[in-house]
């Protein structure tokens, strides 16, 4: 089944999607470069790198050269869903968009966007979210759907960013949102990588084609239709178990690390206690 090609749609939509991206950095910087102004508000530097490092990430998933070769290697397509769900997410929380790009915007903006805040009940729905867009597209016939569309193909794309930000929102937990790292995340990231597991697991040990649309050889830069698969599948599976493994490790130090503080400072104010006279302590 070949690839149908998008033409002049497929021109339009990349050079929309430059623009947006385009545009976004510089509200971006503008907030940025006025909280800057104030030492009490300003963003570090390597926030601001991280969040346009995103930008850039989506953009050569979306909207590059490269992009293109998504029809051709199933490998490209994997690289391009990694750069979409897993890598540009985080980055862009990082670089507290909701804080420059509010600051950026008239007043009345900055009350509506600055509203929300992130609850721990969302934790269920932010997983099912990502596990939904991950496993639906991977379907033989999503996926011969929306590589045949240029619609679905955005609609693709648009679903694995958006469930991106929903996943990594509680990892992350960006402005206006206070960071407290607790061990419900660490299990949220390990069951995360469970469905992938299952899904690569399949892609890499399958002795058949799973999807057709990559079935020419021609096509393939001296790959064979079964190893771009493989390649593909072995990518993300390497791909996600590192980027979570490395989320739950920076976790995981950080709880412990706010455990010994407590721990210490209940010990210091219990010696503080002993110290006391007892003739004193009614005082």
């Amino acid at each position: 089944m070949p690839h149908l090609n998008h033409g002049a749609s497929g021109s339009l939509g990349t050079g929309l999607a430059t623009l947006m991206l385009a545009f976004t950095a510089l509200i971006y910087l503008r907030g940025w470069v006025s909280l800057r102004a104030n030492s009490l508000t300003r963003i570090p530097t390597w926030r601001a790198c991280s969040f346009l490092v995103g930008l850039f990430l989506i953009w050569l998933a979306v909207a590059s050269p490269f992009a293109t070769l998504d029809h051709q290697l199933l490998t490209v397509h994997m690289v391009k869903h990694l750069l979409l769900m897993t890598i540009a997410p985080p980055l862009i929380w990082l670089g507290e968009p909701v804080r420059c790009v509010t600051h950026a915007l008239p007043q009345i903006w900055q009350r509506t966007l600055a509203a929300p805040r992130q609850s721990r009940g969302t934790l269920t729905l932010c997983w099912l979210a990502a596990v939904a867009a991950l496993i639906g597209w991977h379907i033989p016939a999503l996926f011969a759907l929306a590589m045949q569309s240029a619609g679905w193909h955005f609609a693709e794309q648009a679903s694995f960013l958006v469930t991106g930000l929903l996943f990594w929102w509680p990892v992350i937990e960006p402005w206006p949102s206070v960071w407290k790292p607790e061990i419900s995340i660490l299990l949220y990231l390990f069951f995360a990588t469970l469905p992938c597991d299952i899904l690569s697991g399949f892609l890499v040990f399958c002795d058949r084609v799973v999807y057709p649309v990559y079935s020419s050889p021609s096509q393939h830069f001296g790959f064979t239709v079964l190893g771009d698969q493989q390649c593909a599948a072995a990518l993300m599976w390497t791909c996600v178990t590192v980027v979570y493994l490395a989320a739950a490790a920076i976790l995981a130090v950080k709880l412990l690390s706010t455990q010994n503080s407590r721990h210490d400072e209940f010990e210091h104010a219990d010696l503080h206690v002993r110290s006391v006279p007892r003739g004193l302590e009614a005082f």
